[in-house]
């Protein structure tokens, strides 16, 4: 039996992709927003693409604040494209 492959919506392209693909953007406990590169800290989630486009137009959607329930302010953004660029997923 194949193991299911868990799929999330990029909030950029909005397209259907496999997680391991994705970024996560995360809401802590706490109210604290950063990027998850592992997929495990606690808190309410969100995915974009590991493409500065897709978070561009996340952000101009303001589909993060959507998602997380949270006003954004833009040095919370500057500081994800910042880890974006230079993350390497690991």
């Amino acid at each position: 039996m194949e193991k299911k492959i868990p799929m999330r919506q990029c909030l950029g392209c909005r397209e259907m992709k496999a997680k391991r693909e994705l970024m996560r953007v995360v809401r802590s406990p706490e109210g604290e927003i950063s990027l998850d590169f592992r997929g495990k800290s606690p808190g309410r989630g969100a995915y974009v693409c590991r493409d500065a486009q897709c978070l561009k137009k996340a952000i101009k959607a303001r589909a993060l604040e959507r998602a997380l329930s949270v006003q954004i302010p833009p040095e919370i953004y500057e500081r994800l494209e910042k880890e974006m660029e230079a993350g390497d997923g690991g």
